[in-house]
């Protein structure tokens, strides 16, 4: 029987050295890291003609994703980014997410587009859904920030195996671990992608 309290410490530690490793990464680094991103992405993550890809806006020092959707755009893929449900407030809804999307800051200060029901694509309509997260290891298996939002939405995905979205991770090198200590709730990753390198399992 594990012991419950060491195990969350050590989540917490691991959570809090990675999101300092992170929030200490330069300017120049982040810069450097975010246009690395698209050459790696364009490598290694095909997509089909239009592809609905579900992505996030970066917040607490997250490998910036600005410029890769830029480029998304720009090949007529529509970019979904993650709302706050506004009925069920520990899920996620994804909306589609345009330059003239109004935007709003929700509760954590993150921008999210306004919420427009006939812009609201379910998750398994997403052909890809990358996710941000603060430690990832070899195993595919991600720690967020804690509020397990992509968990509890993701978990009919990990229930019913369904065929799409394939779940790829962003992240910073820096953000590897050895080895995470898991909870039974947590979806692991098909995919991780940093500046240099593609996990996949």
């Amino acid at each position: 029987m594990k012991n419950t309290n060491s195990h969350s410490e050590k989540r917490q530690l691991i959570r809090r050295e990675i999101r300092e490793k992170r929030n200490n990464l330069s300017m120049e680094v982040q810069k450097t890291a975010s246009e690395r991103l698209i050459i790696s992405f364009l490598q290694h993550v095909p997509l089909p003609q239009n592809a609905r890809v579900g992505c996030y806006l970066s917040n607490d020092g997250e490998l910036n994703t600005s410029l890769l959707i830029q480029e998304l755009w720009s090949k007529n893929h529509a970019i979904y980014l993650p709302i706050i449900h506004p009925f069920n407030s520990t899920n996620l809804l994804f909306q589609k997410y345009e330059k003239t999307s109004p935007m709003k800051a929700n509760r954590y200060g993150i921008l999210e587009p306004k919420l427009n029901c006939s812009e609201v694509c379910p998750v398994s309509q997403l052909d890809i859904l990358l996710l941000p997260l603060v430690a990832f290891d070899s195993m595919g298996n991600r720690m967020g920030m804690g509020g397990g939002y992509y968990d509890r939405t993701l978990s009919s995905y990990y229930r019913d195996k369904w065929p799409v979205p394939k779940l790829i991770g962003l992240a910073h090198d820096c953000q590897k671990v050895e080895r995470l200590p898991t909870e039974a709730w947590d979806v692991p990753l098909q995919a991780i992608l940093t500046p240099t390198t593609f996990y996949h399992w």
